[in-house]
């Protein structure tokens, strides 16, 4: 069992197909990463040597942007939006589509039932300040702000 940056790499699956299991690696990049190094693309996993291995290791740590690198730029750009306060911003922030899908009847899954937006957030606590029959309620039990909760 072979691991390259965090990835399992299967030893029955051929080298081009085994690399785009690590998050940031398409087909391309694989191909071209066997290309570099002067290994077949249909060799499988388990032929390969120790050395191969660190090679491959080495030239994809090098020239692509992987796995934890990946998703902490993906997070910054996303934070940096909500921080601008621009409209994808605000959407990520609700929870809601970003690309204009509709939301009247779909969006079920963005829209995850029991997870209250931060923007609602204020409003349930608004309604316990101002009544205090709110102030006893678990969040859980407290109304949703807009509608009923299921």
């Amino acid at each position: 069992m072979s691991y390259i940056l965090g990835a399992r790499l299967v030893p029955n699956e051929q080298v081009r197909i085994a690399l785009t299991k690590i998050d940031g690696i398409g087909p391309k990049k694989a191909t071209r990463v066997c290309y570099r190094l002067g290994i077949s693309d249909n060799i499988k996993v388990n032929e390969l040597t120790k050395y191969q291995i660190d090679q491959i290791e080495q030239i994809i740590g090098q020239d692509h942007v992987v796995h934890w690198e990946l998703k902490r730029g993906k997070r910054a750009d996303i934070e940096r939006l909500i921080s601008i306060s621009c409209y994808r911003g605000i959407r990520h922030q609700d929870g809601l589509p970003l690309r204009g899908q509709r939301t009247h009847t779909n969006a079920r899954t963005c829209r995850k039932f029991g997870i209250v937006p931060i923007n609602q957030r204020s409003k349930i606590k608004r309604m316990i300040r101002y009544d205090p029959s709110f102030a006893n309620m678990k969040e859980s039990e407290a109304p949703m702000a807009g509608g009923k909760r299921e």
